[in-house]
């Protein structure tokens, strides 16, 4: 199952996370929601194989601890998601659908 293209609608902001919102539900450590909004990551979906990160020319992505989460102990946080150039690269090498990137989604600098 793919990332919610409609997460800003369907869902609500439940924290902040590495200074990007983190919406909901989160309930740890199965349940980590989505983070970031203009470049935002599926947690729940994240499977951690880093092709985004070795993707991403302006390295928006890092790795984050998400211990005892069921499908990976690392995820691919947009830590810097104001730096995106909405180049998609990450999008396209994603696995499992777990990221989507918006340049219209509030959020964007």
């Amino acid at each position: 199952m793919a990332i919610d293209p409609e997460f800003e609608n369907n869902r609500e902001i439940a924290e902040e996370h590495e200074g990007h919102n983190v919406w909901g539900p989160v309930e740890e450590p199965e349940t980590l929601g989505i983070h970031g909004t203009h470049v935002a990551v599926d947690f729940d979906i994240c499977l951690a194989d880093g092709a985004c990160l070795e993707d991403c020319p302006v390295d928006v992505f890092e790795w984050v601890d998400t211990p005892d989460h069921p499908e990976s102990e690392i995820k691919a946080d947009p830590a810097h998601e104001d730096q995106c150039i909405d180049c998609m690269l990450c999008v396209d090498v994603c696995p499992v659908d777990a990221i989507d990137v918006d340049p219209g989604r509030a959020g964007r600098i």
